[in-house]
């Protein structure tokens, strides 16, 4: 990925869908819209398998990106990797191996965590995730975010800045969600679906 883009100009050319190369770029299986989800290390993210649930519903194909960290036990990987039918990202390819994904139609980052939102504001690519985010929104990819910062990072004035900038960049958030637990001790649920709403969004 480093130094290319997703964009395949000779398969537009040809009257192609963006992805259609299999020497450069994943094959899409299907007409569905593909949709990367950018997973980053917080709690929630063992859940993420609802959000898969939901873009299929709603007849996206899905690709999951994580984060190294969030890959490494944050998330059943297996299992998501069997419920999207391809593999989990969070590395490199090397010169010369084929895209697992076709370019992606739209973007979800879901949990975002504060570490994660303040370096794709930099322009930080020492990550996949990252270079993912950092080429998507350039290339103009909607994209969907739905942070997972505890109340005191979020106060942080660094936070706040790259909220600004991102949403300068045309990212789109979703409330921000701390996971306090609720005066019973249950935690309020993450809100999956929000995502993909907001992708909807004109």
């Amino acid at each position: 990925m480093r130094g290319c883009s997703w964009r395949d100009p000779g398969a537009r050319a040809a009257g192609g869908a963006i992805g259609v190369s299999a020497g450069d770029y994943g094959v899409r299986v299907t007409d569905k819209p593909f949709l990367y989800v950018v997973v980053c290390a917080a709690g929630v993210a063992a859940d993420v398998s609802r959000l898969i649930d939901r873009a299929q519903e709603r007849n996206w194909e899905v690709g999951v990106i994580a984060t190294p960290v969030a890959r490494d036990g944050f998330f059943d990987a297996a299992a998501v990797a069997a419920q999207t039918g391809r593999p989990i990202r969070s590395a490199w390819r090397t010169p010369g191996e084929p895209r697992p994904f076709p370019a992606p139609d739209a973007v979800v980052v879901a949990p975002a965590t504060f570490n994660t939102i303040n370096k794709w504001a930099a322009g930080v690519a020492d990550t996949l995730a990252l270079g993912t985010l950092c080429e998507a929104a350039g290339l103009g990819v909607p994209i969907a975010v739905l942070p997972c910062v505890a109340g005191a990072l979020a106060a942080h004035p660094a936070y706040r800045d790259s909220l600004t900038r991102l949403r300068g960049m045309g990212v789109r958030f979703g409330d921000p969600y701390e996971g306090d637990p609720e005066p019973d001790g249950t935690r309020p649920e993450f809100g999956w679906g929000k995502a993909l709403d907001l992708l909807r969004r004109d």
